[in-house]
């Protein structure tokens, strides 16, 4: 069974992003590795912070942008809550989101949950290869959506169309060469149909 131990980013400086993650305030969920692999365009893949309320959302966007980050959508209301999708000096996109459109009590730092977003050509092919691979699902919608059920996990998993996935993000969905991301597992090396690669914590 593979279990996903841990996201690690591949980057030019790995010392300027883990001082980037630590004033963002998410170097507890996320490693940072040196890597000079190409690549252009979108990676196919983002990183949702899920936090308690609208001022919290502001309160983490804003460091990440003093610290480097880019907006890639201003924190708004929608119909689902409060959020909005910043790209970082690596080029990873971060989006950081609350279900709540009110703030309940004063900005904290607090974050409930970190979701990892593959953006997939084929999600109910890439879904069975991951079942097959021992995850269980937690949610489902079709063809559109999958979330994993990894409840010993730093990080949750998730599947979506590519296109969804770039459109949410606010980016285009072309790119090309290296996802620059890894994700540890306990389980033996793999790749997933999407060029996505699990490292064994051993390896």
């Amino acid at each position: 069974m593979a279990a996903l131990k841990s996201v690690i980013l591949e980057v030019p400086d790995p010392a300027a992003a883990e001082e980037f993650y630590a004033a963002f305030g998410v170097g507890a969920h996320v490693g940072v590795r040196a890597s000079g692999e190409p690549t252009t365009g979108f990676r196919a893949f983002t990183l949702s912070v899920v936090v308690s309320q609208p001022s919290t959302v502001d309160s983490l966007i804003g460091s990440a942008l003093d610290a480097g980050a880019t907006v890639l959508k201003p924190a708004k209301k929608s119909f689902w809550g409060y959020g909005g999708v910043v790209q970082t000096p690596d080029g990873a996109i971060w989006k950081v989101a609350t279900s709540s459109k009110k703030d309940t009590g004063p900005a904290t730092r607090e974050i409930d949950d970190v979701v990892l977003l593959l953006g997939v050509e084929d999600v109910k092919e890439t879904k069975r290869f991951y079942v097959d691979r021992g995850l269980a699902v937690g949610k489902s919608f079709g063809g559109k959506y999958v979330e994993f059920d990894t409840p010993s996990s730093p990080v949750k998993l998730a599947l979506y169309g590519r296109r969804a996935l770039a459109k949410d993000a606010g980016v285009s969905p072309d790119g090309t060469g290296s996802h620059r991301i890894v994700i540890g597992t306990d389980a033996e090396n793999f790749t997933d149909p999407d060029g996505f690669i699990w490292e064994s914590a051993s390896a």
